[in-house]
């Protein structure tokens, strides 16, 4: 039996995605995420206005008549959302964590999915793949992912993006789409990345908390590396403290941005604010108005 706190949440999750994929990100999702390719339809008569390259010649010549071939888009893909959940993603000091930031964005980007056929797989990591789902389309399985992304306990503190991307190589042999939601705070996966963008349509989902970029002026300060488990006395609002503070964020921040450079990744920057929905949809549909755009070919939403 599930904590009545828990069902709360994940139906509170579901009806807002429920919501968004209704009034616009459905519409939005289909549009950026075509189909694999084409498959027969039917073949029927001609009609004025019909492309004359369609015409099946052998069917044209047996009913002494023009016919042609209709084709529909084949729209089953596959969306595998892989998230951090590390120890430096149970920080938030706004509204929500970034482990619950990341939970509303999946519900979201998984209902999107199942609403138009595509199957919607999870992978979970820290330092390790804590957990693997294999992609599916019910209901009941996205209730599931959105559970698992909420309650699963890691076995890990520490994050590795490469180990996660060299994991998703090997389980994931077809092209998918693939959202990376992580605070990405870690370094050399830029390789595997790079590697992933050869195969999938993938978008770099960074979710960081303002906390992590100025401490408050509150003078002495005992902080705690949630992953790596070392301590660190600060004065906040001393400026030497302060930049010892944010040395590892400027390392990640800089590992990121050669990592995500040419356009190859889609780009995603939220925070723990609250807005993080409404930076979804605007980052969907600024992509839905691009013609042929990806989200790979946007620029950062924030």
């Amino acid at each position: 039996m599930l904590p009545a706190e828990i069902v709360a949440q994940i139906r509170r999750l579901q009806l807002t995605a429920r919501r968004a994929v209704a009034d616009e990100l459905g519409g939005a999702y289909h549009s950026i995420y075509k189909g694999a390719g084409l498959a027969f339809e039917e073949v029927r008569e001609y009609q004025p206005g019909d492309d004359v390259r369609s015409i099946d010649w052998n069917v044209t010549a047996r009913a002494s008549r023009p016919y042609i071939k209709r084709y529909i888009e084949e729209r089953q893909r596959t969306l595998l959302l892989m998230v951090d959940i590390s120890g430096s993603t149970a920080l938030g000091s706004r509204r929500v964590t970034k482990r619950t930031v990341a939970a509303e964005v999946a519900a979201l980007l998984a209902m999107s999915a199942s609403a138009n056929g595509d199957a919607v797989g999870l992978i979970a990591f820290t330092d390790r793949v804590e957990h693997h789902v294999r992609p599916a389309r019910s209901p009941r399985h996205i209730t599931r992912l959105i559970y698992d992304i909420l309650c699963l306990t890691p076995q890990r503190p520490g994050t590795s993006l490469r180990t996660a991307l060299d994991y998703l190589q090997r389980v994931q042999r077809r092209r998918a789409i693939v959202f990376l939601i992580s605070d990405f705070l870690d370094q050399e996966y830029q390789r595997a990345l790079l590697l992933a963008t050869r195969r999938y349509d993938v978008t770099a989902v960074r979710i960081r908390d303002p906390l992590e970029h100025a401490l408050p002026a509150v003078g002495r300060l005992r902080l705690r590396d949630s992953e790596q488990g070392t301590e660190l006395i600060v004065y906040a609002g001393r400026a030497r403290d302060q930049k010892t503070f944010t040395a590892t964020l400027q390392v990640a921040d800089q590992e990121f941005a050669h990592a995500t450079a040419g356009g190859s990744v889609g780009v995603l920057t939220l925070d723990t604010s609250g807005q993080h929905l409404q930076a979804v949809l605007r980052y969907f549909r600024q992509a839905a108005r691009r013609p042929n755009a990806t989200p790979r070919r946007t620029r950062t939403q924030r």
